[in-house]
């Protein structure tokens, strides 16, 4: 059973573990002995922990998980060539991971945070030799795409890797203002999660123009509802979301 081996412990190193740990042995490096144990736990299967001095990296597949402004930090405590690196650092380049982390390879992934229930929209790009094996191995979370430059990814940084929040955002303001008008609030959380549910199958087939169009009747209630969203900037402002995490990814 082949080994992969998580630099860094959190979330997003948890989540892809659990994707993983059926057809992949893991280990984890990490700060705390303690933290290590947690991710065992909730992981649920064994693993092989160490800590960040000095570990030996020597052809092994790295999925590196640590916060972006930590590369600098780590590099001078690992050692050996690693065979590959898959990294999850936002808008942190190939450049700068080539520059401080020694590696025969790198790819460049962005999952988001439905890799907890295996349902990521995760984008990659990076060494070519290495996409099929990146597309299998970030395919265990969920949804995987391909993309042909490290700009693409910026981009798809702030729509799938950003999405989640800012479809929280409407979630929650959309429930909001059915409990506004009368609902109750239990109520209006089972609808919207039930709404969301259907609308993430639908949106899979169907161009979200022609579904809008495909609800909205004349001087209907979508219709009246829809006019409001224009009237507030929601397109323009959902727009100006992406712009605005892209020009970030570029800054980190």
């Amino acid at each position: 059973m082949k080994t992969i081996t998580f630099i860094g412990n959190g979330n997003m190193a948890l989540s892809i573990a659990q994707g993983l740990k059926a057809t992949y042995k893991i280990e984890v490096v990490g700060r705390s002995l303690d933290k290590l144990n947690k991710f065992e736990s909730d992981l649920g299967v064994s693993i092989d922990k160490h800590m960040f001095d000095n570990f030996n990296m020597s052809d092994k597949t790295i999925m590196l998980c640590v916060k972006p402004a930590n590369v600098e930090e780590i590099s001078p405590r690992l050692s050996g060539k690693a065979e590959v690196i898959y990294s999850v650092l936002a808008g942190t380049s190939l450049k700068k991971l080539r520059d401080n982390l020694s590696t025969n390879a790198v790819v460049r992934t962005m999952p988001n945070l439905a890799a907890s229930v295996g349902a990521s929209m995760t984008t990659l790009t990076g060494d070519e030799s290495y996409k099929e094996e990146a597309l299998e191995l970030l395919g265990a979370i969920g949804a995987t795409r391909w993309l042909s430059s490290e700009k693409e990814i910026d981009i798809a940084t702030g729509l799938a890797g950003s999405g989640p929040a800012y479809l929280a955002l409407i979630a929650e303001a959309l429930t909001d203002g059915a409990v506004k008008q009368g609902l109750k609030r239990d109520d209006a959380m089972a609808i919207m999660r039930g709404l969301f549910g259907g609308f993430g199958e639908l949106i899979q087939d169907i161009h979200p123009a022609l579904l809008k169009d495909g609800v909205m009747s004349p001087g209907g209630t979508t219709a009246a509802g829809y006019g409001a969203l224009e009237d507030g900037n929601v397109r323009s402002s959902c727009m100006a979301a992406i712009e605005k995490a892209y020009q970030k990814a570029k800054e980190l």
